[in-house]
């Protein structure tokens, strides 16, 4: 069974650090969407954090992920995860979701 996340980057350290990783952190996310656990991703307004939809396998699967991100890694940044479950959606994200 699949688990689903808002994964929230909330970020510790001052903005010209985040933006000095951002490229990093843009490759790094890239990995997730070839393996298909991301859907989307970016920026909060105002940029205090950012977001992302993702799935896992289970959530220390999707924690693993996020701890191999370099706002985890070079401390820039706390996760916080929100599991839901999409019970409504547009249909065109049905292969994602039962994928």
């Amino acid at each position: 069974m699949k688990h689903f996340f808002l994964l929230e980057w909330v970020f510790t350290a001052p903005l010209e650090q985040i933006e000095a990783a951002t490229p990093d952190h843009r490759a790094y996310l890239q990995t997730g969407y070839d393996k298909g656990m991301l859907l989307l991703s970016g920026p909060q307004i105002p940029r205090t954090a950012g977001v992302i939809i993702m799935r896992a396998a289970s959530r220390e699967e999707a924690e693993a992920f996020a701890h191999g991100d370099p706002y985890f890694t070079r401390q820039l940044a706390k996760a916080r995860f929100v599991e839901f479950n999409p019970v409504k959606r547009q249909p065109f994200l049905d292969d994602w979701v039962n994928g």
